[in-house]
């Protein structure tokens, strides 16, 4: 069962890091950046499907099982949360180094930041854990009620302060990386767009959303839900049904209102988004652990295991594909395709991510990323090889 335990934990972020590749390349590609008057048919459709089915709900996943992951974390250091703080710290620089260096779409350095506040829920009972859990979750919709954008304004008048810096306007703004020759016209571009993710983060209230999410996941992990899914069958079930008959007809509306400029105003699409995205994040879920229990053994869920174990690497990775792709100082495709096109590439992204992460997982038990990140939490190196199998004859 414990191994059984590991698959289905592996398995659902590989299957999140799928979900996020297809979530955050049309950002890479610039699609996003372009005019909605040009889109062709195809592109309407794409993006329609996209933000139904891909849109908040795997970051919804993701978020979850790194909430599950740190419930191990801080189970193993039991009373002593030094080593686990330390863990949040060492994560906060990486998540820090790929928003000033890589990407201004990092979500690392939240979750470190929020990780860091789990410790203060850990005498709790999960029933408890769970009711705040939905007090931060529906918290973004109240601040929209009372503040809407107001307390981010300011984010958004520094981020055009520098952008007038280094010429960034609004008329060059979508076509920056991919006419860019050079990493310093990249990293004038990651100036504004660190300020840029931080308004995004206090505008959507994202840090209610995280940690309403960690709670979850961490409710989950500390009552031990993946080692025993059999006993959770009934559950997962329910989840999975409520989640879909709520999150589906409202993910309509919440598409709609993506794909038109939120006419009914900001606090409707923040109240769409709370009643579709967590729901059918959660019920995805549950779906994919009851389909685990139909098959445990299947070749499949081993598949999507590899880039699961290696998840952080492989989440840093389609960055530097990201750029790589797209950017001026790679093959600068940015701009230059449609969004089907985009997510097919995406799509062998990650399927690169999966050869390479078998291979990587055939002869190293960390990612590199995870390696460096357990050496500096615990301040010592830590073997990476995997230890050869001792055949009895």
């Amino acid at each position: 069962m414990q191994k059984k335990r590991y698959v289905v934990l592996d398995a659902l972020r590989g299957f999140a890091i799928l979900g996020i590749c297809l979530a955050n390349f049309p950002e890479f590609s610039l699609w996003t950046f372009s005019d909605p008057a040009g889109w062709t048919v195809t592109d309407k459709v794409t993006r329609a499907i996209q933000t139904f089915l891909v849109d908040g709900k795997f970051y919804t996943l993701f978020s979850l099982l790194f909430g599950m992951g740190f419930s191990i974390q801080l189970e193993n250091a039991g009373q002593k949360t030094r080593t686990f703080y330390r863990r949040m710290i060492v994560l906060f620089l990486i998540g820090l180094c790929h928003l000033l260096f890589l990407w201004s779409g990092d979500i690392l350095m939240l979750y470190a930041a929020m990780g860091m506040l789990l410790p203060l829920f850990m005498k709790l009972p999960t029933k408890k854990i769970l009711f705040a859990a939905g007090v931060f979750l529906v918290l973004p919709v109240i601040c929209e009620a009372i503040f809407g954008t107001k307390l981010s304004d300011p984010l958004v008048t520094e981020q055009w302060r520098i952008c007038a810096l280094y010429g960034i306007t609004e008329a060059n703004f979508g076509t920056w990386l991919a006419d860019i020759a050079n990493y310093k016209g990249m990293l004038q571009f990651l100036h504004q767009g660190a300020v840029e993710r931080m308004w995004e983060f206090v505008s959507s209230y994202r840090f209610f959303k995280v940690l309403g999410l960690f709670l979850i996941g961490y409710a989950a992990g500390r009552e031990k839900m993946f080692a025993n899914l059999e006993k959770y069958r009934k559950l997962l079930k329910n989840i999975l049904l409520y989640g879909f008959a709520l999150g589906i007809p409202v993910g309509f509306l919440y598409t709609w209102s993506s794909m038109t400029g939120e006419p009914l105003g900001p606090l409707a699409h923040s109240v769409f988004y709370l009643l579709s995205v967590y729901p059918m994040g959660f019920a995805y879920a549950a779906g994919f652990s009851l389909l685990f229990m139909c098959c445990p053994d299947g070749k499949g869920w081993q598949l999507l295991a590899r880039p699961g174990k290696v998840a952080c690497t492989n989440y840093l990775m389609q960055s530097v594909l990201g750029i790589i792709i797209f950017y001026g100082i790679g093959f600068g495709l940015g701009g230059k395709v449609g969004l089907l096109c985009t997510e097919a590439i995406a799509l062998g992204v990650y399927a690169l991510e999966i050869a390479v992460s078998t291979l990587w997982t055939n002869y190293f038990r960390y990612g590199p990323v995870e390696w460096v990140w357990r050496m500096l939490a615990y301040g010592k190196r830590l073997p990476l090889r995997n230890e050869p199998t001792v055949r009895l004859s």
